[in-house]
């Protein structure tokens, strides 16, 4: 039986960030993984450039049952902290829309940079790694794989969330927290898809590859980004964005001309170009294939000075808050992350460790917060890891 000072499970970016901290403080580490190799997820994030964190980053950007949770965790390493880490490895970057940072090269480049910082700390991977068990010892944990037992004192659970189960991704974290009789909120797909109902799948799947920018809404929350048709439903980042926020059975209000005071041009369009034709007009604002399916056949064809005021009101009213009932999400299997998990309130904002179990920690997105699209989502990842490998 070999034993080590912390144990983690998840060569993830909360993970391996985790066990570089960890390791820094000279403590013995093992990390353990059961996919082939580690960091799947970076490699996939921002379209292969990963999306590593972002300008804005603030507590208001997460959602949780916890809202204030996530903000020790935030204060304590912010994103400056890690794109010191970028520039000292000297990997380049830049900045898109929305204070979003990618790598200039690949998401390589912070794997590599990472898997280095790990060996340079004699961080010890196991990859292809399945853990059968998890028991406590007089001085911390045993973790039983299929041939191997290690001991430690300190135990991280590093195991993400159920979203992209190609990744690697799979429900352990949870049955861990239950096994400690730690509370787990139920998960659900966050930053996903919409998928539609029959009849309106009918109407929209010609329009699949048609990308818009939108203002869409929804209880209270709104983002402008581009929305895009695809031939299951409608995506992305607006709709990503909003997905966070919506639950079954409710409408999400799209506004597809978030700059434009239609009735206003309208009103003097009609005077300079009276006999044009209102799907003409709207053709030269929208996509043409859209806008049949925003606006009725019987007011389409009609010139624009023979429509009257109300007319005018109800088509400015409909284009500005035009709603939809998703059928559902996309779920998991293309969820960017998972909301839910493990109760924020049973542990240590300051640690990430667990209040009831001494020496077991739970860090990156197993636990209850999940960002906003835009690399919110991995800076919790190095937050929430960097605060557990002060303490592990």
């Amino acid at each position: 039986m070999l034993s080590f000072d912390v144990i983690i499970i998840g060569a993830g970016a909360a993970g391996m960030m985790c066990a570089i901290e960890a390791g820094k403080r000279g403590r013995k580490v093992l990390l353990l993984e059961h996919t082939r190799k580690p960091g799947n997820k970076i490699l996939m994030a921002g379209g292969g450039n990963c999306n590593f964190t972002n300008m804005n980053i603030d507590a208001s950007k997460f959602i949780s049952h916890n809202p204030h949770f996530c903000k020790s965790a935030l204060s304590r390493y912010t994103q400056w902290d890690f794109i010191t880490m970028l520039n000292d490895h000297n990997i380049p970057y830049q900045e898109r829309q929305h204070g979003q940072l990618f790598c200039k090269n690949s998401s390589k480049d912070i794997l590599e940079m990472l898997k280095s910082k790990c060996s340079s700390e004699n961080v010890e991977i196991r990859l292809k790694t399945s853990i059968t068990k998890i028991a406590t010892t007089p001085e911390g944990f045993s973790v039983h794989g299929k041939s191997q037992i290690w001991k430690c004192e300190s135990l991280v659970i590093a195991t993400g969330g159920l979203s992209i189960p190609t990744a690697g991704a799979t429900p352990f974290g949870y049955h861990v927290a239950e096994q400690f009789g730690i509370k787990v909120w139920p998960p659900s797909a966050g930053l996903v898809p919409f998928t539609l109902k029959p009849e309106d799948k009918e109407s929209i799947a010609p329009l699949s590859g048609i990308s818009v920018d939108v203002t869409v809404s929804c209880n209270g929350q709104s983002f402008r980004e581009n929305l895009l048709f695809t031939h299951r439903g409608l995506s992305g980042p607006a709709i990503l964005q909003i997905s966070n926020y919506w639950h079954s059975g409710q409408n999400v209000s799209i506004n597809w001309l978030p700059d434009m005071e239609l009735d206003k041009i309208l009103i003097v369009k009609a005077k300079s170009n009276p006999k044009q034709h209102l799907k003409t007009f709207l053709g030269t604002i929208l996509p043409h294939r859209l806008v049949p399916l925003l606006i009725d056949e019987n007011i389409a064809e009609k010139p624009l000075n023979q429509l009257t005021n109300a007319q005018i009101k109800n088509l400015t009213q409909k284009l500005k808050s035009w709603q939809i009932t998703p059928a559902g999400t996309e779920g998991y299997r293309t969820a960017e992350v998972t909301q839910g998990g493990i109760d924020c309130d049973s542990l240590s904002s300051k640690t990430m460790e667990t209040k009831t179990q001494t020496g077991l920690y739970f860090i990156g997105e197993v636990i209850d917060v999940a960002g906003w699209l835009g690399g919110y989502n991995l800076q919790w990842a190095w937050s929430s890891a960097w605060c557990a490998g002060q303490y592990v």
